[in-house]
């Protein structure tokens, strides 16, 4: 994909996503900790494009989602949807961008409303920003959206439990896109499926990506799934983008050590070069996000690491089409 030909949806803007944790001790002067779940993003997305978003656990990724979406207050920094900032917004003008900004979850059972049905769960969205539509209007664009993501029409009036996981997945799609929106954030949307339906759920996002003009944000633990369904890649560590990459480039070509670390875990389908290839493994535990390490968050566990990094934080350099942030890599 040519970023540059594409209409530029998204803009974040050095993103912080900061929560103070109360501190334990009884003097009253102590000041509580701060928890750096997003410590200053830059990110742009394009129209139509899918960017995948990995790291490890605790790496900030869902946080990140959630704050791009308004679920999560932002701390500082920026969040440009065509050209307005939603930080800034509120009340009803927030309300009417949410049409256009759609999320999926990690837990499909979790995530849908047990006492409801599944035609009331996928309507809902309908009814709170289309009062005026009809019963009959909204049962049928229900139908139809459930007809859409492989589910049967005849059973909008069952409950969440009667369905299987990857069923409930395909329901909390069709409530996201009922709304026909211009972007959805999806959120480990198949960490918690079976293998054979994680295929089925990340081929039907494809699909209805192309029928609908959608862009993505795919958040997953499973690099393949990333590889398989996004143009490009956002690499998180300890709340901070350490590489941004287009995903050929991203795969075949990483450049900061971590990225390196993360693509040598990646299983290759063919059991001699599987059985040769070598795997850097990562000394030391991951650092807490209240006490960060000074200058370059992955210092302590990265091979390269020198003073220099200890003394000076490095920032994502580079294009849209490959950015690092090392001071040891230069693009």
């Amino acid at each position: 994909m040519n970023a540059v030909e594409k209409k530029l949806l998204l803009d974040i803007k050095d993103l912080k996503v900061h929560f103070n944790i109360a501190s334990k001790s009884l003097l009253p002067w102590a000041k509580p900790a701060v928890l750096k779940a997003v410590d200053g993003v830059n990110i742009k997305l394009y129209e139509g494009e899918t960017l995948g978003v990995v790291g490890e656990s605790g790496c900030g990724k869902s946080t990140f989602a959630r704050a791009v979406i308004g679920l999560v207050q932002a701390t500082e920094g920026e969040v440009v949807w065509l050209g307005q900032d939603l930080t800034k917004l509120g009340g009803n003008d927030l309300r009417e961008k949410r049409k256009e900004i759609q999320m999926i979850f990690q837990d499909p059972l979790a995530s849908l409303n047990p006492r409801m049905t599944v035609g009331d769960i996928i309507a809902e969205p309908l009814k709170t920003f289309y009062p005026e539509l009809s019963k009959d209007e909204v049962k049928a664009q229900v139908q139809a959206m459930m007809t859409r993501v492989g589910l049967l029409p005849n059973v909008i009036n069952r409950y969440p439990h009667e369905f299987s996981g990857g069923q409930c997945q395909r329901i909390g799609i069709a409530r996201a896109l009922i709304l026909k929106p211009k972007l959805v954030i999806c959120d480990e949307p198949v960490s918690a499926l079976d293998v054979s339906i994680q295929a089925q759920v990340v081929n039907l996002l494809k699909e209805l990506q192309q029928e609908m003009g959608l862009s993505l944000i795919f958040i997953a633990h499973d690099l393949s799934v990333v590889k398989h369904i996004s143009d490009r890649v956002l690499v998180m560590y300890l709340g901070n983008a350490v590489e941004l990459a287009e995903g050929k480039s991203l795969f075949s070509d990483p450049q900061h050590p971590y990225t390196r670390a993360l693509m040598s875990a990646v299983p290759i389908p063919d059991p001699i070069k599987e059985r040769n290839k070598k795997i850097q493994m990562l000394e030391g535990e991951l650092p807490s996000p209240m006490n960060p390490p000074s200058g370059c968050v992955f210092r302590t566990r990265c091979p390269q690491a020198t003073e220099t990094c200890a003394q000076k934080r490095p920032t994502l350099l580079g294009s849209d089409a490959h950015a690092v942030s090392c001071l040891q890599v230069h693009l």
